[in-house]
């Protein structure tokens, strides 16, 4: 029987990428990997080869000599040449054998992606707490500060994720916006969101609702309002999108209405005006022990 590929242990908290091997004519294995990722380049998947940062499905070493092999999986770590502390820690709220409860501050992705690798909550917890199999049950956007809760053992991990696909969560968020007094607060909203034109934004369409939010306003101090955001469903973006569309942007939204540049790279990101948007509580009966669990973040937005 074919043994199955085996992912290697994280490194430095960085877990590694898979790809499966497509039938095919390349001779070498970099012969494939060139072609399939152009933007990173041949000089740069032959020196993670001499690195030793490309394996096969049992753990052994591929090198810029190894032979293409379709119908597998290899595995390799990402790498960045340069990547620039971000300077807000997170707080570890809660752990048991199962789930950690951690808060987030703004300008930290949950996760890898693009420019982002080591400077992420889930390796900076991998690295702090050596456990390797973590896990986000659920994500919550860069900008957002607030409660991320991650899973320990794999075994548990889909019961878990299940709850917020089953909208088994009750999640409370915390938004500073533009007061609009003639707005009719409380209220339920619901629209349909879908993939805008413009990169990385949604948008709202005509059709049959996928968001839904109830809003409520907290107190107002002179021309800004803290609003209390209840969202049932987990779109991207959805209480910003929605906030946008209410014609009270979350302030210091970087996306909504008008999407600013990024820094360049090497650039030091502004700090200083964060999305005032807070993930603020979550609440769900534990599928493990049958425990209400209930998590509060310790951050709060400021006017």
């Amino acid at each position: 029987m074919k043994r199955a590929a085996t992912p290697p242990p994280s490194r430095d908290g960085v877990g590694a990428s898979s790809v499966a091997l497509p039938a095919g004519s390349w001779p070498l294995l970099l012969d494939f990997l060139a072609a399939q990722f152009p933007v990173i380049g041949r000089d740069q998947w032959g020196a993670r080869m001499a690195a030793g940062d490309v394996l096969d499905g049992t753990g052994a070493v591929l090198d810029v000599t190894s032979p293409y092999r379709a119908n597998t999986k290899i595995f390799y770590f990402r790498s960045l040449a340069a990547e620039a502390p971000i300077p807000f820690e997170e707080t570890v709220l809660f752990r048991d054998d199962y789930l950690i409860a951690v808060d987030k501050p703004h300008f930290l992705p949950v996760t890898p992606a693009g420019r982002y690798l080591q400077e992420t909550l889930l390796v900076r917890l991998k690295r702090k707490l050596g456990i390797d199999t973590l896990a986000p049950m659920h994500r919550i956007d860069r900008e957002t500060a607030g409660l991320v809760l991650f899973t320990v053992q794999p075994a548990t991990r889909a019961v878990y994720q299940a709850l917020f696909r089953d909208r088994a969560v009750t999640k409370h968020y915390e938004a500073i916006a533009p007061w609009r007094p003639e707005l009719a607060l409380p209220m339920r909203l619901r629209s349909r969101l879908v993939e805008a034109a413009s990169f990385m934004k949604m948008c709202e369409v005509e059709g049959e609702p996928n968001a839904d939010t109830w809003i409520e306003l907290l107190e107002v101090q002179g021309a800004l309002a803290r609003y209390g955001l209840h969202p049932a469903t987990g779109q991207r973006h959805q209480l910003r999108v929605q906030m946008e569309g209410l014609g009270i942007p979350i302030l210091n939204d970087q996306i909504y209405p008008h999407h600013a540049a990024e820094p360049a790279p090497g650039e030091v990101p502004d700090y200083s005006k964060p999305l005032q948007l807070l993930a603020k509580s979550l609440e769900f009966t534990d599928p493990m022990s049958g425990t209400l669990r209930q998590f509060q973040s310790l951050f709060t937005l400021q006017f």
